[in-house]
């Protein structure tokens, strides 16, 4: 690679080579966003300009690749790896690499890292040291955005650089019963079913719909990670539906039958003399669909509601209440001192 060839990834997302990884992560959603080809259609000056940032943000925001880059510059990606005997390495002309064991040997002799190597078969005499660089498999946060009425892609990250990992909203409808959604990757349709049990945390694998290595040309997969969006009554808590049901003090008092919603439709539930407020009641087989089949359960919270508005009648009612009521529900507090 010529030196011309070099490539600032900083300033191409215009930060400093100590920026952190939230403030490399907002730049680049702030340039993704900016220059998007959904966003500049038919734009090629945008586009191009989309691939250089995604790039820059593919190796800085990769502590592996990050810490290759800022130590071998525009060599970083010949860094590691070995070259065969008397053979060239990429982009270096007719250099003889057969004197070195490795790339890193040469970078690190050519920028005076480690004060020179001693090349494979002793050809040269130097002040040598030995040293090491380690590798090990990083992560890859690629940008796959695609805006439509149905949901937008967010970067993620996954093990594989060439997997992609994307979030998707579903409604508590949608992911409930499952849904079919259609989006664009690119120029590329796809249509993805999502079946029903999905919740907050949830990892759908798209097989064949990642990144494409540009080297191998192969194709890596596409994550899904469901996010949930806020319901009016539903809640979840890990596999159980959650629901607060309001009651009044007399329906607590003396226990009542109400009617509570299910995703089903609505269903009877006896409320036993004296529930607290908080208490929750079970109603099994209610809930959400499990992964393993069936459905787990629906809790019913209650919450004892006091009415704001009595009429003349209920107001004394509540006052003979009061006056002929035994039972002291702060008895137990008389005890306590510091």
């Amino acid at each position: 690679m010529a030196a011309t060839d070099f490539k600032d990834y900083y300033a191409i997302l215009g930060v400093s080579k100590t920026a952190s990884s939230e403030e490399i992560k907002q730049a680049f959603r702030k340039l993704a966003r900016k220059y998007h080809p959904d966003v500049n259609p038919n734009n090629k000056q945008a586009e191009a300009r989309f691939k250089e940032v995604s790039e820059a943000y593919e190796v800085i925001s990769d502590p592996d690749k990050r810490k290759k880059y800022d130590q071998f510059g525009q060599y970083w990606k010949q860094a590691g790896e070995g070259f065969p005997s008397g053979g060239a390495g990429p982009d270096m002309g007719n250099f003889d690499f057969s004197q070195y064991g490795n790339f890193d040997e040469f970078i690190n002799e050519l920028l005076g890292r480690f004060g020179g190597a001693t090349p494979r078969g002793g050809a040269r005499q130097s002040h040598s040291r030995s040293y090491s660089y380690r590798t090990s498999p990083g992560t890859s946060t690629n940008f796959n955005s695609s805006f439509n009425n149905d949901f937008g892609f967010q970067d993620g990250s996954v093990g594989s650089t060439q997997d992609s990992e994307a979030a998707i909203a579903l409604t508590f409808a949608e992911a409930f019963n499952g849904v079919k959604k259609r989006f664009s990757l690119g120029n590329e349709t796809i249509d993805v079913n999502i079946p029903s049990g999905a919740k907050t945390g949830t990892r759908l694998r798209v097989r064949g719909k990642g990144q494409i290595n540009p080297m191998t040309q192969q194709r890596g997969d596409l994550y899904l990670k469901v996010e949930l969006q806020p319901h009016t009554f539903f809640q979840m808590e890990g596999d159980n539906l959650v629901c607060e049901v309001p009651i009044t003090p007399d329906e607590a008092t003396l226990g009542a039958s109400i009617d509570v919603p299910t995703p089903d439709g609505s269903v009877n539930v006896k409320l036993p003399a004296g529930v607290r407020s908080g208490q929750s009641l079970r109603l099994r087989g209610k809930g959400w669909p499990l992964a393993k089949g069936g459905r787990g359960d629906q809790l019913v919270k209650v919450a004892i509601v006091p009415p704001k508005d009595l009429s003349q009648q209920e107001r004394e009612y509540y006052e003979k209440i009061r006056a002929i009521r035994t039972y002291n529900p702060r008895s137990h507090l008389n005890q306590f001192r510091l």
